[in-house]
């Protein structure tokens, strides 16, 4: 039986993860931090249903002797580092302890996975944050990377940390490159989570008007289960290699707001307002991902079109509320 050891585990795609590779046989483990023990209801919702089946580990990302500690009793064969400070902050409020979790993490776990189960093929999981603002679209893994976030710079030093294992060291180390990818199970400070969750209270009486900001934004929206799967196809591969997750497309948030009411029956323009305090740097070129080299190298594909992404979201939140649990 394979060992896998996932980083971030209580996350969207770590959930998603940890159920694929219960599917395929794995004994699943996953790092967490304390706080996250002591509230499972809360801080581990997305696998509360799954914790009679995995083992968890309490430990910080940023103490290389606990993790050194976790590896050496697990000995894993695939490690999954999906654990960040995700939120992209562009007031720069948290770069400090943004970009020393996430590079100082990233070492730390290759450097002990180096040392104690080499042979360990390991998953990084990068970000279309990395390319910033580029200059051509869409962008593939030839594509330079021009960060203009703390976050996209972390990202970006973290995946040359993983080159750099790969190539000095010889490990199986890959990066994947992942544009925004949504599901019922997307945190609610993320936009399309906002804008599902307030288009079903406003469907159910609970809330009258949404604040958003530029709705003419786009972005290259896929399936969170479609991702994690191209996750463990690239550790499965003959040899490492980086690799973009994309759907090729863009889709407005306007799009997206008209898709999520229209889904309740409800017209958006009677209960969105802009508000351009809200709005984030503009883009001179789109991001928009080319998946090119995962499906012809990996055999991946996309299950599920923008339409039923909105409307898989909305259903979900749909019952959530109904039942009092959102």
């Amino acid at each position: 039986m394979k060992k896998a050891l996932i980083t971030g585990i209580a996350g969207q795609d770590g959930s998603y993860l940890t159920e694929f590779l219960l599917s395929k046989g794995y004994e699943v483990h996953g790092v967490v931090r304390r706080i996250s023990i002591e509230d499972t209801e809360h801080k581990l919702k997305n696998i509360q249903h799954l914790l009679g089946k995995i083992k968890l580990h309490v430990a910080s990302l940023d103490n290389v002797l606990s993790l050194i500690k976790i590896v050496k009793d697990i000995l894993p064969d695939e490690c999954y580092h999906l654990a960040a400070s995700s939120f992209v902050s562009y007031s720069f409020e948290d770069e400090i302890s943004i970009l020393n979790n996430n590079v100082n993490s990233t070492h730390y776990l290759l450097a002990a996975l180096k040392e104690f189960s080499p042979r360990c093929r390991v998953y990084f999981a990068g970000t279309s944050e990395m390319f910033g603002n580029v200059i051509h679209s869409p962008q593939d893994e030839s594509t330079p990377y021009n960060p203009r976030s703390i976050y996209g710079i972390s990202k970006v030093a973290s995946y040359h940390l993983v080159k750099n294992y790969r190539e000095q060291y010889k490990m199986f180390a890959c990066s994947g490159i992942l544009y925004n990818h949504e599901s019922p199970r997307r945190g609610y400070e993320f936009v399309t989570r906002k804008i599902v969750s307030s288009a079903v209270k406003i469907k159910l009486g609970l809330q009258e008007t949404l604040s958003l900001g530029n709705l003419d934004a786009n972005r290259d929206w896929g399936y969170a289960p479609d991702y994690v799967r191209a996750m463990w196809l690239m550790l499965q591969n003959d040899a490492p290699g980086d690799y973009v997750v994309a759907t090729g497309e863009t889709h407005s948030v306007r799009e997206f707001v008209n898709a999520a009411f229209s889904a309740l029956g409800l017209d958006y323009q009677n209960h969105v307002a802009v508000d351009h305090n809200l709005f984030r740097p503009m883009e001179n070129v789109t991001l928009c991902g080319n998946p090119a080299k995962a499906v012809a190298k990996l055999g991946w594909s996309r299950t599920k079109t923008f339409p039923e992404i909105v409307e898989e979201m909305i259903n979900s939140e749909l019952s959530l509320l109904k039942k009092g649990t959102a």
